[in-house]
Parts: structure tokens; sequence; C-alpha cells
């Protein structure tokens, strides 16, 4: 049964904007809004996202949450009750690199969207936060663990977990936090090749090239498919025990990056053909609990990861784009070698 529907959401109705709409993870979630009776409204500067994702019923406002502006118009225009925020640029090991562009849209684009929120008392505000606030502990983490981010990327993303906070404190503004973590499905973003390790291996399996590992590729990450996580996401603004709370979301069990390899290749239908770049500074394995969400919400169906990966390559195959280049790159050392290359050869 769908649990975003209708019938399972009695209070469903109202406007929600979703920025970053256009999307991966953003358009899944407008999807899901949109079915269970909401009006929804896309904020996208298409920068990373594309048209063709925004769902037809959703209205698309093509603009940046960097623009004061545009983000006082398009609240006076809609009034809208719930804002679900998926604007970044999540790449955690590229952010040491990219520090400027970083800060700048996901700390101060994201400030301007919670000023905007706060100052029309929007009914709930969805946070995508993301599992990097938690650093590089070698252990399970929960919602109790004390967030180390070792990156940019994790603390602006904690940074703006704590600002909701105290938007909530001294404005009253209902928030719920989701932390996510290698999330993965149709139109997620293939050109990229800073993140997402699951596009970065079935763009480069697709082009007939090595997939790229760094060190021997026995990191584990709980690698978690798209729609196994927007229910609970877009069902979140009904339930009261989800407002002022933080959840860890995502796949239980966790696979190695080589065997990620293994599954893409067999998916694509070619040779499981790597190669090996000199480690980086990451944590080797992760382990995150979701047990908060599970009382909260409740079991999350779990699709498995050959099952979700095979979803990805048929869209992949039917949606090839071309790669667009991202080049703001803002300290040159100890970037890794394969970052330093041109953009990926076109089909």
């Amino acid at each position: 049964m769908n649990i975003n529907s209708a019938e399972h959401s009695p209070l469903a109705s109202g406007t929600a904007l979703v920025t970053g709409g256009a999307g991966f993870l953003g358009s899944h979630v407008a999807e899901g809004l949109l079915a269970a009776g909401l009006d929804v409204v896309v904020l996208d500067d298409l920068s990373g996202g594309y048209q063709e994702n925004v769902p037809n019923l959703a209205k698309l406002v093509v603009g940046s949450i960097l623009d004061r502006d545009l983000l006082a118009r398009t609240f006076d225009e809609s009034s809208f009750d719930y804002v679900f925020h998926f604007a970044a640029y999540a790449a955690e090991c590229l952010s040491h690199h990219i520090r400027n562009f970083n800060y700048l849209h996901n700390v101060v684009g994201t400030s301007n969207l919670i000023t905007e929120s706060s100052r029309r008392r929007v009914k709930a505000f969805v946070f995508a936060s993301s599992a990097a606030v938690y650093g590089t502990a070698e252990t399970s983490v929960s919602e109790d663990t004390v967030p180390q981010p070792e990156d940019p990327y994790g603390i602006a993303k904690y940074a703006m977990e704590l600002d909701l906070r105290a938007a909530h404190r001294v404005f009253g503004l209902p928030y719920v936090i989701f932390r996510l973590h290698n999330v993965y499905g149709e139109r997620q973003d293939l050109t990229d090749r800073y993140r997402n390790v699951v596009g970065i291996h079935m763009r480069q399996a697709l082009l007939g090239q090595a997939m790229t590992l760094f060190g021997a590729g026995d990191q584990t990450r709980q690698f978690t498919y798209v729609g196994d996580i927007t229910p609970h996401i877009t069902r979140s603004i009904y339930l009261e025990a989800a407002m002022g709370q933080t959840f860890n979301i995502g796949a239980s069990s966790a696979l190695s990056v080589i065997e990620i390899a293994q599954m893409v290749a067999e998916s694509v239908g070619v040779a499981c053909n790597v190669h090996h770049e000199p480690p980086r500074i990451e944590t080797h394995d992760v382990h995150v609990d979701h047990s908060k969400a599970q009382r909260v919400f409740g079991p999350m169906i779990e699709t498995p990861t050959q099952l979700g990966i095979a979803r990805m390559t048929r869209w992949a195959r039917e949606n090839v784009r071309k790669a667009r280049p991202f080049r703001p790159v803002e300290i040159e050392d100890h970037l890794p070698p394969v970052w330093r290359a041109g953009s990926p050869t076109e089909p």
C-alpha cells in the first residue's frame, strides 16, 4: 500500500515548496507530495537538475535560493504550508576544494530559506541533512552520537541543523531533519564525477571505462535506494512525533565499494574492470543506525541492491545526458588525479 497516498495522510492539503526539485532526490519527493494531494512548486536553478525531472503537475520556478528577492516573491505568490529543502551540492570530499561555493550554497542559501519560512510561519520545514555530520567515527552512529563533521560539506549541514533548532526556539518554526547517506536510483546525475559512487561507476561502465576505486575498494557503506526513503520523507509533515526531530534514514545492510562495482558491471552487462586510485582520507567502514526512524515511521521497505541498480541502469540507458563540467575548484592541492582530468568522454 502506498504510504504517500491521501488515504494515509488525511490532512493532505496545502502547498509545498520543494527546492532542488529538478534534481535527483527532490524530484522523487515532489512526486510523492503530488500523490498525497498537495500542490507543489519546485524551485531549482537547473545547475545540477534537469527540467524533465520535474513532475508534470508541479509548477517550476527557475532560480536560486541565493536570490532573496525571488524567494520573497515565490513565497508571496504561493503561501507555502510546507518547505522541503533539497537544493545543495552534496560532494563531501570535493567540498575541501570548493569551500566558498559550499558555504555560499549550503549555508547562506539555506539560511535565506529558513528566514522566509520563519517569517511566513510555514507548518513544517523538512531538511535534507547528511550522515556526513558524524565525521569519520569508526563505529555505529545514531542520532545520539555527537556530530563531529570533518569536511566543509558536513560542517555546512550541521550548521544548518543548528540554525533550524534556533529558528524553532525563537520563531516556533516546526522542522524535521533527515540525515541521508549513499542514496542512489533513477534520475541520479551520472555526469557528476565527484559524488555518488553508484552513479560514477554506472557512467564509467556504460562508457566502457574502468570503474574508479580509491584504495582497495573494501570500504563499506549502506547504499539506499531512493524509492525506499521518499515515502517516509513526504509523510513526515503529518506525524506529530516527527516534528522537531532528527532522523537517520537509509538502508540497514552494508556493502563494499568493490561489491557495488561488481553489481553495476553485471547490470550493465560488462566485465568488472576497475582502476585503483591511491586511498583518500575517509572513514573505512560506516554503519548508520536507523532504529529511531523505524520507531516513528515504521519499518522501511528495502529494495535489494541488485534490483535497485537494475532499475537505475534501465533508466540510465533511456536517459543519456551530456556531461556538464563542474569547474569552481578553488584549491588544487591534494585534488585526486582522477578529478583533474577533463569531462568524461561522451558516448
